[in-house]
C-alpha cells in the first residue's frame, strides 16, 4: 500500500498545478497573457503525470485503474482548489461529485 502513496502524490501535485496553469490567469493578473510562461509549465506537469503512470499500471498491473483514480483525483483537487482560491461554495451538487469521486478512488484501490 506505500507504493500506492507515491504515485498519489505525483498525480494530486500534477493537478494542482495544472489548475494553477489552466485557472490562474483568471485569479493572478501576472499570469494574464503569460502564454509561453504557461506553456512551459505543461513539461513539468506531463513529466508528472508520465512518472504517475508508469508507477500506477505497474502497481496495478492494468491501467483503468490509474485512469479512474486519476480522474478522481482531479475532481476532487479542482474542487478544493477552487473553494481555496475562489472561494466557490461547495454545493450539493459538488459535494456529490467529490463524494462519487473518492467511492470510484477507493473502489479501484481495495477492489481486487
Amino acid at each position: 500500500m506505500i507504493k500506492l502513496l507515491y504515485p498519489l502524490l505525483l498525480v494530486t501535485l500534477a493537478q494542482v498545478i495544472s489548475y494553477l496553469q489552466l485557472q490562474g490567469s483568471s485569479k493572478f493578473p501576472i499570469l494574464k497573457g503569460s502564454y509561453w510562461v504557461l506553456a512551459i509549465v505543461s513539461i513539468p506537469i506531463g513529466f508528472l503525470l508520465v512518472k504517475y503512470t508508469e508507477l500506477i499500471n505497474a502497481y496495478f498491473g492494468a491501467t483503468w485503474q490509474g485512469r479512474l483514480i486519476g480522474q478522481g483525483v482531479g475532481v476532487i483537487t479542482f474542487s478544493v482548489m477552487s473553494w481555496i482560491i475562489f472561494r466557490e461554495p461547495v454545493t450539493v451538487k459538488t459535494g456529490i461529485c467529490i463524494t462519487l469521486s473518492l467511492i470510484i478512488i477507493l473502489i479501484n484501490i481495495y477492489w481486487k
